[in-house]
């Protein structure tokens, strides 16, 4: 007897419907085809067990498991519950009219529960663009998977309780999620606020340009000077998420495995902060199982990376491509996958080894040859990238010992959001461009022209600084995103006096002079 069942394989960040066909005859030999992983092998035994533990006997006959198409590879645990489905209707002990309306995903335990897997959101989203009735997954996947509309998703929770689905001897509902409640309740929930930090204006104020336009940003300065508090903060002054954005970001953490349990939709942007030890793999992902790694992770949110000189060299140079591209392809020999990677890039680094430089309070010992070694640690290409460098001084007690808080995050943000709103009207005709940060360089001249005044002053700062094609036009990026949270249509002096008080770590005699 023949039976097919309908499961998908994630690859990248898409699905791709996997048909499993059971057929048995007589005999006692058992054949599993399709690219099968180690993990898939292994589904006989947990199957074997799971039944026998639920009062099923599995069938003395030879059985032959064929997963199409056959030359794509198929990964992980997943596949468990549709083959046991298959081989149980094979033998009748499930009634196989409804199989093909279905798409099943799920780990069995030997006891027969269904375990949670990963990608289950481009699971369901395949499900439904291949016009199946539902989807069935383990009841810790189900809120992940309801998102999506138009599709009955249904939890489960042992292997049983998909058998007496599929006899009709009992009645499930599919879970139904509000999406867009859910997604609305937790965009202002935030555990961290700019009114805890005292003092630091002027660094709020380049985080919030960097915001107001989606830009890269370094911070320079002593230990304690609150580098990695303001930076933890960036997150609650950036826009909201929208639906599709949340849903993007949704699908990647899905694939990654790294959704909350409980977690239908990301409502708040991500914020991710690797230790400096990771590895490139780690950084742009790949791996023998490819998965998105912390760029793609941070995707429509934050890559911050701390003290950015003790990660090696070779790891910050992966950065250069994505940083422009806002995606990235991993290619190997037998694989090509594309993940997105449109983030905000945030650092933070000492100024010198010892980490003092020019720090009134205490002494640096460091020689300027010792200082250039580790500011030279950063590329010239990558600091190129970065539009925005500020330095900061540890905070004096008079400020630190003030009672009244900061300014809130929440009066930030709501200048931050104009300001995107004006760049949403501005790029409404260009395809894929949504702040000021992504500008190409014919936009640059049609939005961000400066006066005759202006493009003297930004000659002048070009000369002395001895600045590349590419500061220049991170110069015009950052003082047309100064020019709208000022709300000025046009970008005057004053602007991109700014935006060149931006460009500290592009002065020669950094590392002689004092701060």
């Amino acid at each position: 007897m023949l039976v097919k069942t309908y499961s998908a394989a994630v690859t990248g960040l898409e699905a791709i419907t996997v048909t499993i066909e059971i057929s048995m005859t007589r005999g006692n030999l058992r054949h599993l085809s399709g690219l099968a992983d180690g993990a898939v092998k292994e589904s006989y035994d947990r199957i074997k067990a799971a039944m026998e533990n639920n009062g099923y006997k599995m069938p003395i006959a030879e059985l032959t498991i064929n997963m199409s198409p056959a030359d794509l590879k198929k990964e992980g645990s997943g596949y468990d519950l549709p083959m046991a489905i298959g081989i149980l209707a094979s033998t009748n002990k499930v009634e196989a009219a409804l199989l093909n309306q279905y798409m099943l995903v799920g780990e069995l335990g030997l006891d027969g529960k269904l375990q949670p897997v990963r990608g289950v959101l481009p699971v369901a989203i395949r499900a439904r663009a291949e016009k199946f009735k539902g989807l069935i997954v383990p009841q810790q996947n189900v809120r992940e998977a309801a998102v999506v509309n138009n599709l009955e998703v249904y939890g489960m929770n042992s292997l049983l309780d998909v058998i007496m689905f599929f006899n009709g001897q009992q009645t499930y509902d599919p879970t139904i999620i509000d999406t867009r409640k859910e997604f609305y309740e937790h965009q202002y929930c935030f555990d961290l606020d700019y009114a805890d930090v005292r003092g630091q204006e002027s660094v709020k104020r380049a985080l919030e340009v960097a915001a107001a336009g989606g830009h890269n940003l370094i911070m320079i300065g002593p230990p304690g000077s609150g580098k990695s508090m303001m930076a933890k903060r960036l997150p609650s002054i950036l826009p909201p998420l929208t639906l599709s954005e949340s849903l993007e970001t949704t699908q990647i953490h899905s694939v990654a495995g790294k959704l909350k349990k409980g977690t239908s939709l990301i409502s708040q942007r991500p914020f991710r902060s690797p230790h400096h030890s990771i590895s490139q793999v780690a950084l742009c992902g790949g791996g023998g199982n490819p998965q998105p790694g912390e760029i793609s992770m941070a995707h429509n949110g934050v890559l911050f990376l701390d003290e950015l000189p003790e990660f090696n060299r070779s790891v910050l140079e992966v950065l250069r491509q994505p940083l422009e591209d806002r995606h990235i392809t991993i290619s190997r020999a037998n694989y090509s996958v594309d993940y997105p990677a449109s983030f905000m890039f945030v650092a933070s680094m000492n100024p010198c080894p010892c980490g003092y430089f020019g720090d009134p309070t205490h002494t640096c010992v460091c020689t300027p040859g010792q200082i250039q070694r580790y500011m030279n640690k950063i590329s010239g290409p990558l600091l190129d990238r970065i539009d925005i460098h500020c330095e900061l001084q540890a905070v004096p007690f008079s400020d630190l010992s003030k009672m009244a808080p900061g300014e809130p995050s929440a009066a930030i943000r709501e200048r931050v959001i104009k300001a995107r709103q004006i760049q949403e009207v501005r790029f409404k005709d260009h395809k894929g461009i949504h702040c000021n940060a992504q500008m190409t360089e014919r936009m640059l001249h049609e939005f961000a022209e400066p006066d005759a005044a202006s493009m003297e002053m930004l000659r002048m700062a070009m000369e002395r600084l001895k600045l590349s094609a590419r500061a220049y036009s991170r110069i015009l990026k950052v003082a047309r995103t100064i020019a709208d949270l000022d709300n000025s249509e046009k970008v005057q002096s004053q602007h991109i006096a700014e935006a060149i008080g931006y460009r500290n770590l592009d002065r020669g005699d950094w590392a002689e002079r004092g701060v």
